[in-house]
């Protein structure tokens, strides 16, 4: 990459690939440097830190997430929606693990506008099951929960039986959108 090409974005796309090929592990800023064809303190006029390019990067990470599960769910609702959430959610990760490895979970500034906006899909997807706003977002949450800890599973190959993953895949799906059925526990 030509030193004038390098910009904030470029500098992602950089980390990006890097990501891909050597997962998320390998990203310094002497690594990304290095494959833009500059010294590291030529980085410091694009990103402050390295805090700062994941921060970048996941909020490019969630930003992705958050577009291909929109335009999975646009046009669906209620059962038909939550299963083509799900499916474009595991999706994404089972096409990019290092990338979603990469995603910083806890929201910083950087990746709140994506995540709001993964949220507000994901609270559309679950409008038709009439959930009161205090229920949907705990519906959000376990939502999230079941899609990330899989991917996340299957993704570190932490599966070892014999059963084929997509049939346990099609069960738990399943089993959330029965569980949105059913009314939740009152305590």
């Amino acid at each position: 990459m030509a030193r004038a090409a390098l910009s904030a974005d470029a500098v992602v796309d950089v980390a990006l690939r890097l990501i891909d090929e050597e997962g998320a592990s390998a990203l310094t800023l002497a690594a990304v440097a290095s494959r833009a064809g500059v010294a590291t303190p030529s980085l410091y006029k694009h990103v402050r830190s390295l805090a700062e390019l994941r921060g970048l990067v996941s909020a490019r990470i969630m930003d992705a997430l958050a577009t291909r599960i929109g335009a999975a769910v646009l046009g669906r609702s209620a059962d038909e929606a939550v299963r083509a959430l799900m499916t474009a959610w595991h999706g994404y990760v089972a096409e990019h693990p290092h990338r979603y490895s990469a995603l910083v979970q806890a929201p910083g500034p950087m990746v709140e506008q994506a995540g709001e906006r993964l949220i507000g899909i994901m609270l559309a997807a679950l409008r038709a099951y009439d959930l009161n706003d205090t229920d949907a977002v705990h519906a959000v949450r376990c939502l999230r929960a079941a899609v990330h800890g899989f991917s996340v599973l299957v993704a570190e190959n932490a599966f070892q039986l014999d059963q084929k993953l997509d049939e346990t895949y099609e069960l738990l799906i399943h089993m959330v959108i029965s569980g949105l059925r059913t009314p939740p526990p009152r305590g």
